[in-house]
């Protein structure tokens, strides 16, 4: 590990009640006797673990700020090294003039995640937990909140070691009767061999089962709202959001471009979006929206195909189940303005395989009932999504097939009786292919690149 000492703002940038500078390495607490004055004593004994009120100042002993000094000491801290946290003022101005002061007196500039990564470094993360951080400070929902705290804790991580566990113990035994012959080893059991490599492939599928909903997690379920103009997709985005978030009049063709907003249901984040009404364009503007929600449909995971119960079935309703029957996405009937005289029947949706919803948008009525079909409808996609131990990168996805690849040849090879040794390759190569997920057999190049994307000052 470097001997150099970084420092960071750790909190938002922009204007706040209190804002965090960070400190770590072998300097932390140098640094912090230069820059910190107490307003009692001094910071020559210290004691870890504790605060201390005073001023930050100046070069020339003139104050920066007033604020509290954390001293956190290595190995017990976030980093692993000598830790400093001086919290003052959350100002921008304020929080860079203190963070230069920590650069004047030796301290150099942190790189994104490079907090996270001496952490790592210093062996107090793995690198599924490492991620499990971002994960948490990006969550969008309570659930994945959830699902990062679990993997923080070691979800994952567990699952990936005892998968290596029975991987190496297969290993040693092929091994011992490779290399020591003589000392009669008892033969390896072909039975008991295949019954670890299966078990082994069995727990990685598991893990690759759950890398849809990990994804959710990450990125929530791309949630297309679509019908014809003026048949109250807006007024549905507004009361799913909870606010007036796009334009309603009774004009069609308002929304003439995607409006996207972020929500969570039932804990299950959403990417809503708000598309252009499905007709025959009148201008090239609206020919554009029209356009883009083709476009989304053509990717969406779930689909809001709303429709005006006070009328009956148009051409243009008719064209666009005709476009959802096509679809592989999930689709949720709507029949809105409930609350005016409705002319529409569930059994007007005939051999649509989709739920059919009564709601008013506009007065609020079903929605309650919306809310819970979505998330079920999701669950019932993508299985539980509260699940630490769930792979919701492509690096970490990759990986996993990888290993299974390996797993799969080497019951193969085993039951093609062509040898142990040969069964050993492919188990030692899913057994260091698994070991990158924890980041133990990663190269340099490739756990910078990993942590360059941690946001700066974590």
């Amino acid at each position: 590990m470097t001997e150099e000492t970084i420092s960071q703002i750790a909190t938002p940038q922009g204007t706040g009640g209190i804002g965090i500078i960070r400190v770590s390495g072998a300097d932390a607490l140098r640094i912090a006797r230069t820059v910190f004055r107490p307003i009692r004593g001094t910071l020559g004994e210290i004691a870890p673990y504790t605060a201390r009120y005073g001023n930050i100042v100046a070069a020339d002993g003139t104050i920066i700020d007033e604020g509290i000094l954390l001293y956190m000491r290595a190995p017990h801290s976030y980093t692993g090294e000598d830790t400093v946290e001086l919290q003052c003022h959350g100002g921008t101005i304020v929080l860079r003039e203190v963070l230069l002061r920590t650069w004047e007196t030796g301290a150099r500039p942190a790189e994104a995640g490079e907090f996270t990564k001496r952490a790592f470094l210093n062996g107090r993360l793995d690198l599924a937990r490492a991620d499990g951080v971002m994960e948490l400070i990006a969550a969008k929902s309570a659930r994945a909140a959830h699902a990062a705290r679990e993997r923080m804790a070691g979800a994952l991580s567990e699952k990936i070691t005892a998968i290596r566990r029975r991987l190496l113990g297969a290993i040693a035994r092929i091994e011992a009767g490779i290399d020591f012959p003589e000392d009669d080893i008892p033969a390896v059991q072909n039975a008991a061999l295949r019954e670890d490599i299966i078990a082994a492939a069995d727990a990685v599928r598991r893990l690759l089962m759950g890398a849809e909903a990990g994804r959710i997690l990450r990125e929530g379920v791309k949630t297309v709202i679509v019908g014809r103009p003026n048949v109250g997709k807006s007024s549905l985005l507004n009361a799913l959001v909870g606010t007036e978030r796009a334009i309603v009049t009774d004009v069609p063709g308002t929304t003439r471009d995607v409006i996207e907003e972020e929500i969570s249901v039932e804990g299950i984040p959403l990417r809503l979006l708000d598309t252009a009404g499905l007709r025959v364009a009148e201008d090239a503007v609206e020919r554009i929206g029209v356009a883009r929600t083709k476009q989304h449909l053509a990717d969406a995971e779930l689909v809001l195909a709303v429709f005006d119960s006070s009328s009956a079935l148009t051409d243009e309703d008719r064209e666009i189940l005709k476009r959802l029957r096509t679809m592989n996405a999930d689709t949720i009937i709507l029949c809105n303005k409930e609350d005016c005289a409705s002319v529409l029947r569930a059994t007007d949706f005939d051999g649509m395989n989709a739920p059919v919803l009564m709601i008013s948008a506009h007065a609020g009525t079903g929605m309650d009932v919306l809310r819970e079909t979505i998330a079920a409808r999701v669950r019932m996609m993508e299985g539980d999504l509260s699940d630490g131990a769930l792979p919701n990168k492509e690096r970490e996805v990759q990986t996993l097939r990888r290993a299974l690849g390996h797993l799969d040849e080497a019951e193969r090879t085993l039951a093609a009786d062509m040898g142990s040794d040969f069964v050993s390759i492919d188990l030692r190569a899913a057994y260091d292919i698994l070991g990158e997920i924890l980041g133990e057999t990663l190269d340099t190049d490739l756990i910078d690149r990993i942590f360059s994307e941690f946001c700066i000052g974590k």
